[in-house]
């Protein structure tokens, strides 16, 4: 018997994830459901690819005014900067169009360009047409999350998609969200446009997942090298528009008096975090509330044992690598179910990259924190390095950050490692093979490598192996 699984959200990373396992069984039969325009989902069109485009250039500014040995400090011509994105994100997003549309090819496969709704538990209308499905999977993405805030649906504000296809800003703006997006946006106002920007942030540190001396590396970095006016500990209260067409924020500083002020700029810009996009997807007629546990690690929901939720849309991990790796086992958990075997739980080991700072300055973590193990009483070994420790940052101009590597003190097993300094990120991939692997920290070769900016991390083994003798 031929089982049927549409699929809504097809052209996002999860969906076209799920898609890609599924079409070669040949008792599957799928409905590829996507109404984007053009499409090729949310990294490819306002996420990840385009955001790097853009701080790439804001990059190259913010190295030039920072290396005394170059003179002048160049202008970011933002018309090119967008142009740029735009035809480099055109074609990213034709070549995911067009392996969609390649698998709507096969005869078990049919690809709708329509929004998708369901009528009842597992009836969906796409378009004119309903369709009875033995299976739905939900990949519609995210979405931004506008907060609850008085007066926030009388002023104009500029989301991260926004920021992104912006040729020309004001003099000035106040950011609401200083979280993984508005770490990697903030830096661009102030660096590639030019801005004096304020930002509000609720605790006493930004990067609530790194340990404290990344929290704090990472305020002064941005207060000292991009010249940003961060607001700790303060909360947004109301916001209205001026007379003159910007914002007034009127927030409360969490100090004992609990001091109100206002702040005004030309412009507000939201960077507070996204939300599963399941609006409109008719959820009111089905079992299934999108609210926080509504899915399981399975990807399975809660209250549909035939509904399948994938990606950003679940709420769990919004991220690109996330998304695709929970698509594939999806995919597999609908064929478990269907021959009532047991699901599969998915399964990560903690592996995020913030592109603070430009890019210049990123922050990457995998596996666990040391706070983490601290509050577990867990029994380790921590080693911390400074990024000035090691020459060839101070060469290459970019001589701030440290970096961190937390080993269990029995047997020797990396558990996590934490990196605030030029080239973190792609060290993570490194790092994120030696704890999943559980390598012994001994272990790890003790020899000379190329790129040598790595050599931080040969540092981190070095100590924390000694410190284990």
């Amino acid at each position: 018997m031929t089982t049927h699984v549409v699929i809504i959200g097809a052209y996002g990373s999860a969906g076209v994830a799920v898609a890609q396992e599924l079409v070669d069984e040949e008792d599957v039969e799928l409905t590829l459901v996507d109404d984007g325009k053009p499409g090729g989902g949310l990294c490819i069109l306002k996420g990840c690819m385009p955001s790097k485009e853009i701080l790439s250039a804001g990059e190259h500014r913010f190295q030039a005014r920072h290396d005394h040995r170059v003179e002048g400090v160049p202008e970011v011509d933002l018309e090119s900067v967008v142009a740029t994105k735009d035809e480099h994100v055109h074609n990213f997003a034709e070549h995911r169009r067009a392996a969609v549309h390649g698998l709507a090819e096969r005869e078990n496969v049919e690809f709708r360009h329509r929004t998708a709704r369901f009528v009842d538990d597992h009836t969906v209308a796409v378009g004119d047409r309903e369709i009875e499905a033995d299976y739905v999977v939900v990949a519609t993405g995210s979405t931004v999350n506008v907060p609850d805030l008085n007066g926030i649906e009388d002023v104009d504000y500029l989301t991260s998609a926004d920021v992104l296809d912006a040729t020309e800003f004001p003099d000035s703006g106040v950011v609401m969200g200083f979280g993984y997006v508005g770490l990697e946006m903030v830096p661009y106002l102030s660096e590639a446009a030019e801005m004096d920007v304020t930002v509000i942030e609720h605790d006493d540190y930004p990067l609530d997942e790194g340990d404290e001396a990344f929290q704090k590396t990472m305020l002064d970095v941005y207060r000292e090298e991009f010249d940003v006016d961060v607001l700790t500990d303060t909360y947004e209260q109301s916001v209205e528009e001026t007379a003159d067409g910007g914002v007034r924020l009127h927030v409360k500083r969490g100090d004992s008096a609990g001091r109100r002020e206002t702040v005004e700029a030309d412009q507000l810009f939201l960077f507070t975090g996204r939300r599963p996009a399941v609006d409109g997807l008719g959820l009111e007629n089905t079992p299934l509330e999108a609210e926080r546990g509504w899915v399981s690690d399975t990807m399975q929901a809660r209250d549909d044992e035939r509904v399948f939720v994938a990606g950003d849309a679940n709420g769990q991990e919004p991220i690109l690598h996330v998304a695709k790796e929970q698509g594939f086992l999806t995919a597999e958990n609908v064929l478990r179910h269907r021959e009532g075997a047991e699901l599969k739980p998915y399964r990560n080991t903690h592996h995020h990259v913030v592109f603070s700072g430009l890019g210049v300055y990123p922050f990457a973590r995998v596996g666990a924190s040391e706070e983490v193990l601290a509050a577990e009483d867990r029994d380790y070994v921590a080693v911390t390095r400074e990024a000035s420790s090691d020459g060839v940052f101070t060469t290459k101009a970019v001589p701030r950050g440290l970096a961190k590597l937390v080993v269990d003190a029995d047997d020797g097993t990396v558990l996590g490692y934490q990196g605030l300094h030029y080239h973190a990120d792609v060290m993570a991939k490194t790092m994120q093979v030696v704890v999943e692997t559980g390598m012994d920290v001994r272990e790890i070769p003790d020899r000379a490598y190329h790129p040598t900016t790595p050599e931080i991390l040969d540092g981190l083994v070095r100590e924390a192996s000694e410190k284990l003798s």
